[in-house]
C-alpha cells in the first residue's frame, strides 16, 4: 500500500483497509482546479482514471500525471457523457466512479444584464452535465454491481447567493439531486453524493481574487476538496452535501426537516 493509499485508510470514520485500488475513476473538468486536483488523488489512492474535459491540452497533461486516459467532452451533451463512458469501459473494463465536477461562472444576472446564451451556458455546464453524466454512468456502475458518484455543488447550493443568482439556482439544483437520488439510488448499490466549498482554487474564482483579497477571505486550497471527495468515497454514507469552508472540518450538512402538517384549517 502506498503512502497515500494508508493515508485514506488512516482518515476518521473510514472502514480500516479502504483503498480505492483498481477502481477505475471518470472525472469531468479534470484539466484543472478541483478535478485536477482529485485526479491526482485518485491516482494516488490507486484508481485508474478517465480525465474529461473541454481543454485538451491541460486534460492529456493531467491524464499523463496520473498514467491515465483523456476524453473531451462536453458535458452539455447527452451524447459526449455517453461516449466518455463507453470509452472508459473500453480502456479499462468498466466504471466504479463519476466525479461530475465540470462547471463554469455564470456571467450574467436575471435583470438588464440577462444573457440568454451564458444562462444556457452554465444550466448546460453546472446541472444538466451533472444529470447527463449521471444518466449516462449509471448502467456502468451498475454492471459493476454498484458504484458512486460524486457532483460538485458549492456552498451557493446551501445558502443565499444575491450576487450571482442563477450560479445559485444551478448549485442548489445539485444539492436537491444529491438528497434525492441518495436514497433513490440505494437499491442499485450507487452511492450519489455532493461537495459544497466555499471559495476554493479554480478558474472559476479568477475574477474574485482581487475581492477575496481585500476582504481578507482565504481559498480553500483544491487539495482539500479532492481529499473531502475521497473521504466520501472511501465512507458509505448517501445523499449527502459535504461543506468545506476554511478554519472547519468538512462535513455533511444537517438540513433542517419540512414542518410537519399542522391542525386541520376550517373543520
Amino acid at each position: 500500500m502506498t503512502a497515500a493509499e494508508s493515508a485514506v485508510a488512516a482518515r476518521p470514520g473510514q472502514g480500516e483497509g479502504a483503498t480505492l485500488q483498481g477502481k477505475v475513476a471518470i472525472v469531468t473538468g479534470g484539466a484543472s482546479g478541483l478535478g485536477r486536483a482529485t485526479a491526482l488523488a485518485l491516482a494516488e489512492a490507486g484508481a485508474r482514471v478517465v480525465v474529461a474535459d473541454l481543454d485538451a491540452r491541460g486534460g492529456r497533461e493531467v491524464a499523463d500525471m496520473v498514467g491515465g486516459r483523456f476524453r473531451a467532452c462536453d458535458v452539455s451533451d447527452p451524447d459526449a457523457n455517453r461516449a466518455l463512458v463507453d470509452f472508459a469501459q473500453e480502456q479499462y473494463g468498466g466504471v466504479d466512479i463519476a466525479l461530475l465536477n465540470a462547471g463554469v461562472a455564470t456571467g450574467c444576472g436575471v435583470g438588464e444584464d440577462f444573457d440568454l446564451a451564458r444562462y444556457r451556458r452554465a444550466m448546460g455546464a453546472n446541472l444538466d452535465g451533472v444529470v447527463f453524466g449521471t444518466h449516462a454512468v449509471l448502467p456502468a456502475l451498475r454492471a459493476r454491481g454498484g458504484g458512486a458518484i460524486v457532483a460538485t455543488a458549492s456552498l451557493a447550493g446551501l445558502a443565499a447567493v444575491p450576487l450571482d443568482p442563477l450560479y445559485a439556482a444551478n448549485k442548489h439544483a445539485v444539492v436537491g439531486l444529491a438528497r434525492s437520488l441518495g436514497p433513490a439510488l440505494a437499491a442499485d448499490n450507487v452511492r450519489f453524493n455532493a461537495v459544497c466549498p466555499g471559495f476554493a482554487e479554480s478558474r472559476i474564482i479568477d475574477p474574485l481574487r482581487d475581492m477575496l483579497s481585500k476582504q481578507g477571505l482565504s481559498v480553500i486550497p483544491a487539495e482539500v476538496v479532492a481529499d473531502t471527495v475521497l473521504r466520501i468515497l472511501t465512507g458509505d454514507g448517501t445523499g449527502e452535501c459535504w461543506f468545506i469552508q476554511p478554519g472547519r472540518d468538512p462535513e455533511p450538512f444537517r438540513f433542517r426537516t419540512v414542518p410537519g402538517p399542522g391542525e386541520p384549517v376550517g373543520v
